[in-house]
């Protein structure tokens, strides 16, 4: 059974990363017709998840040793994007499942032992990507309220007890919250305590932070607190996470601590440049609209919609050669500084690129489009979340800045990107 009481499905097996983008691709008419109702409600798409678990999606990250199609990041971008078309939020769910696959399936071995991953890490590794390819959701909970997705300054705590870790917290803007078999969470060391309190003179977690990531299963411990009602993607179910659990030390992803910030730095391409292709699909999407919408009213032989819908598909095919870029780079140079450069530009112009050919559509297609339940109105709220989401329009652009006049974007900011 399901964290939300549904019985499991036998999982197709994809034969290659070809079918993988054939069968998201396959997906986008079925989301499309689903999405207004989830939008309007604010409901989990659960219809969407299942379709997409019963065509072997959840498992395209797994290597093809485990059984899976080993899709690369190009291939991720590529099904993500398709689902985006069909509806973002249900691209956004899949997103941050695919941030966890993806990033234990694509961190190198030697990346891994060079971090001091113990054997056990790999056997763990292996077992959570073959529960995905069962048609396991898992979801991240790393946000927290007031520091958004800084890892550094996470409030979430974890002590080491006997026989595992306890993680004390809460998180925000969940996605999957509730619906999903695990959580990857994002916790701080508590600092060390004695009978009487802290120990003195020991070093508090706020001034030397060791953030590490663990993978926590659904279950007693895990609250879900309904918060989420928002402008856009509202069918993400992004509610409060709140956390008090004890976890064994499988839990502890990478089996060694403090490495989330690292990561962060080195290999920041499912923290970034994957939301870039969710909402690529959601601009294409928003053309798409645009043009029916315009073709049913007789107004799409206007100059004026004409230069509109031409400067959309000009926007949109730009930040999709730029997200189809970095997905190359990170396939072929993961976390060179050039590539890091490229997944930041992703971001920052899929999001920009988004929110703007949205607007600019909706206002070509006129007043009747603004109501709700109408395409165009819903793809105007979700296009407008992509430069919200983590990283920030403005920090990708200050972090291209910093990199652009020379200067070291992940250590120069005043302010901490993670």
């Amino acid at each position: 059974m399901t964290p939300d009481g549904r019985a499991r499905r036998a999982i197709p097996r994809l034969d290659g990363a070809g079918s993988a983008i054939a069968a998201a691709r396959h997906l986008v008419d079925t989301l499309a017709g689903r999405a207004e109702a989830h939008d309007r409600s604010g409901s989990f798409p659960l219809a969407d998840i299942e379709d997409i678990a019963s065509a072997g999606l959840l498992g395209v990250m797994v290597p093809t040793r485990l059984g899976g199609p080993g899709a690369t990041f190009a291939d991720y971008a590529s099904v993500a994007s398709a689902l985006g078309e069909g509806n973002g939020a249900t691209a956004l769910v899949f997103n941050m499942h695919a941030s966890v696959t993806g990033a234990l399936a694509q961190t190198p071995d030697a990346l891994a032992r060079a971090l001091g991953a113990p054997d056990s890490y790999f056997t763990r590794r292996d077992e959570i990507l073959a529960g995905a390819l069962d048609g396991r959701l898992y979801a991240v909970a790393m946000s927290e309220r007031g520091v958004g997705s800084r890892l550094a300054q996470v409030a979430t705590r974890y002590s080491r007890v006997d026989g595992g870790f306890h993680i004390v917290g809460a998180k925000a803007f969940v996605s999957g919250a509730g619906h999903a078999d695990a959580y990857l969470v994002a916790a701080r060391e508590a600092a060390p305590t004695d009978a009487h309190g802290p120990v003195p003179d020991a070093p508090t977690a706020a001034e030397s932070p060791r953030i590490s990531y663990f993978l926590v299963p659904s279950g007693p411990g895990l609250t879900v607190q309904p918060s989420w009602d928002s402008l856009g993607m509202r069918a993400t179910a992004s509610h409060d996470l709140l956390l008090d659990v004890t976890v064994g030390p499988e839990a502890l992803l990478g089996g060694v601590e403090g490495t989330a910030l690292l990561l962060a730095q080195v290999m920041p391409q499912w923290l970034v440049a994957s939301y870039a292709a969710v909402y690529v699909g959601v601009a294409r999407a928003a053309i798409a609209a645009a043009v029916a919408h315009t073709t049913e009213r007789g107004t799409r032989r206007m100059p004026a919609v004409r230069a509109r819908i031409g400067r959309a598909d000009a926007a949109v095919a730009a930040a999709q050669l730029c997200v189809a870029e970095a997905a190359r780079r990170v396939d072929a140079a993961p976390g060179d500084r050039e590539t890091n450069r490229w997944v930041f530009r992703a971001k920052l112009l899929a999001g920009e690129t988004a929110a703007l050919v949205a607007s600019s559509l909706l206002e070509a297609a006129g007043t009747s489009a603004t109501r709700r339940g109408h395409p165009l109105e819903r793809l105007f709220r979700d296009a407008h979340c992509g430069s919200l989401q983590p990283a920030t329009s403005d920090v990708c652009a200050d972090w291209l800045g910093l990199a652009a006049t020379g200067q070291d974007p992940d250590h120069a900011a005043e302010t901490p990107r993670w």
